[in-house]
């Protein structure tokens, strides 16, 4: 038997130890308001889903069928009327800062109902997310602020994330892939600005946003090292809508094609470039950008795991509603063996990957994205400070360069390489388990519903449909897998490489 001066030099050659007993080891330093925010948020979905998604789910999507043009403009004002598209902006920019792990709970309450009309929420925060990791903070500060003044005016104000290509897919979200894609939306730098060229699709909600974050190249052979992140507005010249794609899933949550033809976009709206990048970090700009992606994505794939879960509740309550209203040979039949033994393995699915995203939300939380917010001296700062302080003596500092400059430093110089692949690691193998497992649940409904369930007004069909979708945004569930191999497996196994030779 090892010794204990044996046992602890043996775990202090394996910092992994501490990955696995992640819960275990974080929890603790979780500030414990944030339990009480995360219970009131899931309260205030479950009042929207009663009073606006339950009742709206099914119509809207029989609009969208009728009318695939159709666009749920008086969806997105009755959700900008509940608040929820300032609930997560930091009270340092102007919004009612809730605590940023509560939303992938929110997302799965909602979702439950319907996921098209969770994503008419959520999206938004991916934006947000884009935005606010480019770490530009004045740009931040002033698009946020329009977000907030367009709640109060009853204006909503909508941020979308502009990133996938016709030729490119996937590719972006990986800076050795971009080298391999048909990168084509091209930015030219001229005086004030860049004129930007070409075209971005599958933009959920681009059609109804205000702004978007858009990214662009200014060598497209060399994507990863020439990457120019900017905000673009609606009404900007050159910058056009496309199609309304008429997507089988998700159908209430528009997917947009955007159009840029010589769309000039002035410097005061430039996130990120490689010159800024080289005032900030001395990292090549591919690793800051690749950086950059992980922590959005970091943030994003574990919401879509939560997505994912919505799903494979929806599913199950369908399920269990039916097995309790049907009969087989006169006798209920929940009361068979059979039945109750799917009901629970679906109902497992549900909290084996709700335990999945929390895992991607502990790393986000204290080794990656979330972190600085959620320390605990921070947090009962900013929960605590009135929102007037913030606007008066604290936002005219992020006009100056040195909010960007240590919003920079935090979270791309300063930031560990092992911390940066838990965090990525983990939320991808929690958007790829969530949203299979969602799947899952889907098809087990069906298979027991029968031909019941592949009737529209008894939901389990839409949430099949809508689930589906899970697995290909935010990265198909394949290149999820790769990069937790990358980012996690690979350093256990250096005779691996990311991408056969």
């Amino acid at each position: 038997m090892l010794a204990r001066s044996d046992v602890k030099s043996f775990i202090s050659r394996f910092p992994s130890f501490e990955d696995e007993t992640l819960s275990m080891y974080y929890a603790p330093r979780m500030p414990k308001a944030m339990i009480k925010e995360t219970e009131e948020l899931i309260a205030l979905a479950r009042k929207f889903n009663d009073e606006v998604a339950r009742p709206l789910c099914l119509e809207l999507d029989r609009k969208t069928h009728e009318d695939p043009d159709y666009f749920p403009v008086e969806l997105v004002k009755k959700a900008n009327e509940w608040g929820f598209y300032t609930l997560w902006i930091p009270k340092l920019f102007g919004g009612k800062g809730y605590n940023m792990p509560s939303i992938s709970y929110f997302l799965e309450e909602i979702g439950s109902v319907c996921l098209g009309i969770a994503n008419v929420i959520g999206v938004h925060y991916l934006g947000m997310t884009g935005l606010m990791m480019s770490c530009n903070a004045r740009v931040t500060k002033k698009i946020l602020h329009e977000v907030v003044e367009g709640e109060k005016r009853g204006e909503p104000c909508l941020l979308s994330f502009s990133i996938t290509e016709p030729n490119a897919g996937t590719d972006v979200e990986e800076v050795e892939l971009e080298a391999m894609g048909r990168l084509g939306c091209h930015a030219k730098k001229v005086k004030g600005g860049y004129i930007v060229n070409g075209s971005k699709i599958f933009i959920s909600m681009g059609h109804l946003s205000k702004w978007t974050v858009l990214y662009a190249y200014t060598d497209l052979k060399r994507g990863a090292d020439t990457k120019v992140s900017m905000m673009v507005k609606v009404g900007m010249k050159g910058f056009s809508f496309g199609r309304h794609e008429n997507k089988m899933g998700q159908r209430i949550c528009p997917a947009s094609v955007l159009n840029f033809e010589d769309c000039f976009v002035p410097d005061e709206y430039v996130l990120t470039d490689p010159e800024s990048l080289k005032s900030f970090t001395k990292h090549p700009s591919r690793d800051m950008n690749m950086r950059h992606i992980d922590y959005v994505f970091s943030i994003s794939r574990a919401a879509v795991g939560a997505f994912g879960i919505g799903a494979a509740r929806g599913a199950f309550n369908a399920a269990l509603k039916y097995a309790n209203e049907s009969e087989i040979d006169g006798k209920p039949m929940v009361t068979y063996e059979w039945v109750q033994c799917r009901l629970a393995e679906m109902y497992a699915n549900v909290r084996l990957g709700r335990l999945t995203y929390q895992e991607a939300n502990y790393a986000n939380q204290h080794r990656g994205p979330y972190n600085l917010l959620q320390m605990k001296p921070m947090y009962y700062y900013l929960k605590y400070m009135p929102l007037w302080f913030f606007n008066i003596i604290l936002a005219p500092l992020l006009n100056r360069s040195i909010g960007t400059w240590l919003m920079s430093k935090w979270y791309l110089d300063w930031q560990k390489p092992e911390d940066q692949s838990l965090t990525t690691g983990l939320a991808s193998m929690a958007k790829f388990c969530c949203t299979d497992l969602g799947v899952k649940n889907c098809q087990m409904a069906l298979e027991l519903m029968g031909k019941a369930g592949l009737r529209q007004e008894n939901g389990a069909e839409k949430i099949l449909r809508d689930a589906k979708l899970l697995q290909i945004y935010e990265g198909t569930n394949q290149l999820n897998r790769i990069n937790l191999f990358k980012s996690i497996i690979a350093p256990a196994a250096p005779k691996a490489t990311f991408f056969e030779e």
